[in-house]
């Protein structure tokens, strides 16, 4: 039985059916049910119990940030990842204090996708690598707009957070900063 439960949120059937196919080939993770964002988002993961919940970031008929402080509001122990082709520096700062934990581009392959779901699910924040420069540079705008003196008070991260950061900067992928 697959460990991982995810409730995916996707407004394209097409994408919907392939990710579902795609995450469902792999014995640790199972779609459990899927949704199209239309209003029932709540509900499902009430019935589904999910562990991650996987959601569009660009959902036609509902506002995906709502979504996100929504489920986190009522399941603060359920994961999410939002998924999107280009975001924007502010919208992943917003996804990021709304809740969201990971990210993950729509133009990845597959194993980034299934190693993004198995990191989150085990406790991960997870941001592709493309989008971590604009997200730090975004953080220190944030941290000095809101009027902070030292900046490096403002944004502390931990030793492994800086080993990680080395790791980026040395151009390492996904999979071998996670080895």
């Amino acid at each position: 039985m697959p460990g991982i439960r995810i409730l995916l949120i996707e407004d394209n059937r097409i994408l919907r059916e392939g990710i579902t196919a795609m995450i469902n080939e792999q014995e640790d993770i199972e779609v459990a049910a899927v949704s199209d964002g239309r209003g029932n988002t709540l509900s499902k993961t009430r019935s589904v119990n999910p562990k991650v919940v996987l959601m569009d970031l660009g959902l036609d008929s509902q506002n995906s940030l709502a979504v996100v402080q929504s489920v986190k509001k009522e399941f603060p122990e359920v994961k999410i990842i939002g998924m999107g082709l280009a975001p924007a520096q502010s919208d992943i700062m917003e996804f990021v204090q709304a809740g969201a934990e990971g990210f993950i581009l729509k133009t990845a392959s597959v194993a980034e996708m299934i190693d993004t779901i198995r990191a989150v699910a085990a406790g991960e924040t997870v941001l592709p690598s493309s989008m971590t420069g604009s997200l730090f540079s975004q953080v220190a705008e944030h941290a000095i707009s809101k009027g902070k003196r030292n900046l490096k008070a403002a944004i502390r991260m931990t030793e492994r957070e800086k080993d990680v950061i080395a790791l980026i900067v040395d151009a390492k992928s996904n999979k071998e900063i996670a080895q």
